[in-house]
């Protein structure tokens, strides 16, 4: 009679000799495999499925069969009928060894399995929530034995799952012996970061979730996520309601400076918005929101300060300090949340007192720090954050763009919405335009566009528009390369016209009208002289003249093609094949600091090596801004861009201007 077996798990490679009759999971767990399981082996979960391979595996030296191992069992045929299971699972818990085999372990039987990513040039997300499920058998009270209910879950807990040195606050202590009791003497613990019990239930229970949020200054989004697999169950966002108080963070700042309790109105306007986002996530998805055990949040300073209840006066002028810049976990219900009501949060870093933890998730997300590539990531909003470097080193700054690259400031700007202006060309022949608006697929020249968009009307131009046609003016020659907009082209078009002493381009010749006037062309050249001269400053401090890799991310920087940002010279000259967009990857890193603690011990160690340069205090950063004000630039040379597009010589229109639009004056084209 055979004592031992040989059992090999795939894909580890881990192999070992135990006696027949051992279950494939304790076999596993004693060599360290990485295999799930909630129930504790007790066919519950139905988390430790694995596949009996099957064959002759002589890289092994073994020869592997079914019935290597033992037949199926009355807890394995009831999990299959009421839970489903494919015919060649085999649960690991109830199949023990019969003779020398080859166990399988597919990755959604992995602890730390991976949630794949849809780029594939940044890593995939290991899986390895801070909540983890515990289903425990607690011994009944004897009274020969006297200890108590805690006590003896603790030891349960130390016994059966190896946890020790827990703790327990007073809401679990007041729910614990009902919760037995119902339970049989059966519970399902949630422990956080194998350090303190977070939520109980009797019975066993299998369900848990978390929300990843990220607050910016104009929207605010939540994901929520399947703690078991990673999976991303549903997804809301809604306009910041500290809009009202003012739509850039300084405004805000001074709101509060001017009104005593203003803080507290805006911690509290943010707080409710995110518990209507997560009832939408919940509603969305079928659960109930005390479900939710975990949360992440990132978000500039100002956003950050508020969110947690600090008044963020102190970041509203020199030297901007933070009140802290380390991580912080704190109980949800000590930010006013109704999740769980023991359900833990945690905030990421801030860097400085400009560039804040949603910055430190774009770093999680892109990991520019892992790369040897010169690297800039630009997360691009009303105040942009940059950050630069590779594995040697890692530089950060914040630039203030404004809000006309969002809108804002445009004569005939709005949010990305229904009807907005969201992709143009123009012929440089002609100088005719051509454009999309959001909600519609066809171009303005194509037909059935008029019929497309009669219900949402074409509105206005947002960002994305924005820089598209203004890119397309200059590269027409509407624009010179000082942002003039040159009124010797009205002999080209009709579509320039006089604007006062200056000249405008008629885009949509309709109700409304929409037209870029000289005006709209400055708060752009404002807000990418910024953050270009953020960029410059870095380059700088590195003492580097060229970027290998550029990443745009955030929201706007997700809808712009990056071809036209270099034209506007937003960006520096780089290979356009090494330019491309990161999506909102301040939110994807709160994603991963969701599934992966240990994410959060490695973005807080990478905080603490950036630099940190503060442009307000830099005495090269208006040099650099006015040079940036040129399209592309002043004086900087663009040779890669160069190869993709054909950039206008230099040219001063400005007394040709004068001229024109002292003619134009009295002979203006009717509108």
């Amino acid at each position: 009679m055979i004592d031992q077996a040989l059992v090999v798990f795939t894909p580890s490679g881990k192999r070992g000799r135990f006696p027949v009759g051992t279950p494939l999971l304790k076999a596993a767990q004693s060599l360290g495999v990485d295999i799930d399981s909630v129930c504790g082996g007790r066919g519950l979960c139905g988390r430790c499925q694995v596949v009996v391979g099957t064959g002759e595996f002589a890289k092994h030296g073994i020869t592997s069969r079914t019935n290597h191992v033992s037949d199926w069992n009355k807890i394995e045929e009831r999990y299959k009928s009421k839970r489903g299971m494919q015919d060649d699972r085999r649960l690991s818990c109830q199949a023990v060894l019969v003779k020398d085999v080859v166990i399988d372990v597919p990755e959604a039987s992995q602890v730390h399995k991976q949630v794949v990513r849809k780029r594939a040039e940044v890593r995939d997300i290991e899986l390895d929530p801070a909540i983890r499920l515990h289903y425990v058998v607690v011994q009944e009270p004897d009274m020969h034995n006297p200890s108590g209910d805690l006590e003896r879950l603790l030891a349960a807990l130390e016994d059966q799952w190896g946890l020790t040195a827990l703790e327990a606050d007073l809401r679990i202590l007041q729910n614990l012996q009902q919760s037995l009791r119902a339970g049989n003497w059966r519970i399902t613990v949630a422990v956080h970061r194998g350090q303190v019990i977070t939520a109980i239930w009797p019975g066993f229970h299998d369900r848990s979730y978390g929300l990843a949020v990220d607050i910016g200054s104009t929207t605010v989004a939540a994901h929520l996520c399947d703690l078991a697999s990673g999976e991303v169950i549903a997804s809301s966002g809604l306009m910041n309601p500290q809009i009202r108080f003012g739509e850039d963070l300084m405004s805000r700042v001074s709101y509060v400076m001017m009104n005593p309790g203003g803080d507290r109105e805006m911690t509290d306007a943010v707080r409710r918005a995110i518990n209507e986002l997560a009832d939408a996530v919940c509603e969305e998805s079928g659960i109930d929101r005390e479900e939710i055990l975990n949360a992440t949040f990132v978000g500039n300073p100002v956003m950050h300060h508020l969110l947690i209840g600090i008044d963020p006066t102190e970041l509203g002028g020199a030297p901007f300090a933070l009140a802290a810049n380390s991580g912080i976990t704190l109980w949800a219900s000590q930010l006013d949340l109704r999740f769980h009501p023991n359900a833990r949060v945690y905030v990421l870093p801030c860097i400085a007192g400009h560039v804040g933890a949603d910055t430190a998730g774009v770093i999680l997300s892109e990991t520019p720090h892992l790369t040897e590539k010169m690297t800039l990531v630009v997360d691009v909003g009303t105040n942009a954050e940059i950050i630069l470097g590779n594995r040697d080193r890692l530089l950060a700054c914040s630039s203030p763009t404004g809000p006309a690259f969002e809108g804002a400031q445009i004569s005939c700007g709005q949010r990305a919405a229904p009807g907005a202006i969201e992709r143009v060309r123009i012929d440089p022949e002609t100088l005719e335009p051509r454009f999309k608006v959001i909600g519609s697929e066809l171009w303005s020249d194509e037909e059935g566009f008029v019929e497309e968009t009669r219900k949402t009307g074409i509105t206005g131009i947002c960002g994305s528009g924005i820089i598209e046609v203004l890119a397309e003016m200059f590269l027409a020659g509407i624009l010179a390369q000082d942002g003039t907009i040159d009124g010797t082209a009205a002999s080209r078009s009709p579509r320039i016209q006089p604007d006062g002493r200056t000249f405008s381009y008629l885009v949509h010749d309709g109700t409304p009208e929409i037209r870029i006037v000289q005006n709209d062309v400055r708060a752009i050249q404002l807000g990418k002289a910024a953050l270009y001269a953020g960029i410059r400053l870095l380059m700088d401090r590195l003492g580097v003249e060229q970027i290998e890799q550029i990443m745009l991310a955030g929201a706007f920087g997700s809808h712009i093609d990056t071809k036209y940002a270099m034209v506007l010279g937003m960006i520096p000259d780089c290979p356009l094949e090494n330019v491309y967009s990161a999506g909102n990857a301040a939110g994807t890193g709160a994603r991963i600091a969701l599934l992966n603690q240990n994410a959060r011990d490695d973005i807080e160690e990478v905080i603490r090596q950036v630099e940190k340069i503060e442009t307000a205090v830099e005495p090269n950063f208006q040099a650099h801004f006015v040079e940036a004000m040129g399209l592309p630039h002043s004086s900087a040379s663009f040779p890669n861009l160069s190869k993709a597009v054909t950039l206008p010589a230099a040219s001063n229109p400005s007394a040709a201007n004068d001229s024109a639009a002292g003619k134009g004056r009295r002979r203006r084209r009717p509108a």
